[in-house]
C-alpha cells in the first residue's frame, strides 16, 4: 500500500483543515519545501498536494510553491484543487506534478474525465471522490450534490480514471478514523486504483488500512502533523 503524506497550501503556507472549512485552519509552516523533503525522508511513496486556495475559487494560486515542492523532491507528488479545465491541469504538470486530482468537474461531467484521460493518460488522472453522509461534495466542500458517492465512483471509473481518492468528510482532519465500511463498499465494485483519505489518526489505522485487500494508498496528514504518527512510514506496515 502507498503512503501519501499530505501537504496542503494555503497563501503558500502549509495549513489544515477541520472537516474543510477555512474557518478552521491551523497554520504549519511558511515553507513547504521543508515539509516535503522531511516526509520523503520519513518513507513517503508520494506527496499529496492540495491548492486549498484553487479548491475554493477554482483557479491555480500556489503554483510556485508547488514546483519548488517537485523539484525538491524524488518521490512523485499528485495536486487538487481547481483542476476544473485544460489549461489549469496542463499549468500543474508544467509545475511538476505526476498526477493531477479532478474533483468538482468529474461530478458536473465525467465526460471530462475522458477528455482527460484520452489527452493525459489514465494514469496521471485521479478523482478526487469527497462525500458528506455518502453524498459527493464540491467546490472545497461547501456544496453536498444529491450525487452518491458510489454512483460517480463507477462513472468516472468508466470515463477512464486511473485513480479514485475517497475522502470522507466527516472524519477528515478530525483523527477519528477512517471510514472503513464505506471503503469497503468502494473495494467491492472498482476495478481502478483507490487511495483512502480522511481519519487516520494512529499507527493502527496505517495497518488496518494495510490489511485492506485492494486498497492502492492513504492519504495521512493531521496525525503526521500534530505527532500522532512518526517515525519511517515504511515500517507502520512492513
Amino acid at each position: 500500500m502507498n503512503l501519501l503524506p499530505a501537504i496542503d497550501l494555503m497563501g503558500g503556507e502549509v495549513v489544515r483543515l477541520r472537516r474543510g472549512l477555512a474557518t478552521e485552519k491551523t497554520v504549519y509552516s511558511s515553507d513547504p519545501v521543508a515539509f516535503a523533503k522531511k516526509w520523503e525522508d520519513s518513507g513517503a511513496d508520494w506527496l499529496h498536494i492540495v491548492d486549498l486556495d484553487a479548491a475554493f475559487c477554482g483557479e491555480p494560486k500556489n503554483l510556485d510553491a508547488i514546483e519548488k515542492i517537485c523539484v525538491s523532491v524524488n518521490i512523485p507528488c499528485e495536486l487538487g484543487g481547481g483542476m476544473r479545465n485544460f489549461e489549469n491541469v496542463s499549468a500543474a504538470f508544467a509545475a511538476g506534478v505526476s498526477r493531477v486530482i479532478v474533483g468538482t468537474k468529474a461530478c458536473e461531467s465525467p465526460d471530462y474525465i475522458a477528455e482527460l484521460c484520452a489527452e493525459f493518460g489514465s494514469a496521471r488522472v485521479a478523482v478526487g471522490i469527497d462525500a458528506n453522509n455518502g453524498k459527493v461534495a464540491v467546490k472545497g466542500w461547501t456544496e453536498t450534490t444529491g450525487t452518491l458517492a458510489s454512483d460517480l465512483a463507477l462513472a468516472v471509473q468508466a470515463a477512464g480514471a486511473g485513480t479514485i481518492i475517497y475522502t470522507d468528510i466527516a472524519t477528515d482532519g478530525m483523527l477519528t478514523g477512517p471510514n472503513f465500511p464505506e471503503l469497503e463498499k468502494l473495494l467491492k465494485i472498482l476495478s481502478c486504483n483507490l487511495i483512502a483519505s480522511g481519519g487516520v489518526s494512529s499507527a493502527d489505522d496505517v495497518r488496518n488500512l494495510a490489511k485492506m485487500h485492494g486498497l492502492h494508498g492513504t492519504i495521512i496528514g493531521k496525525a503526521l502533523y500534530d505527532g500522532q504518527i512518526t517515525g519511517n512510514l515504511r515500517a507502520l506496515i512492513a
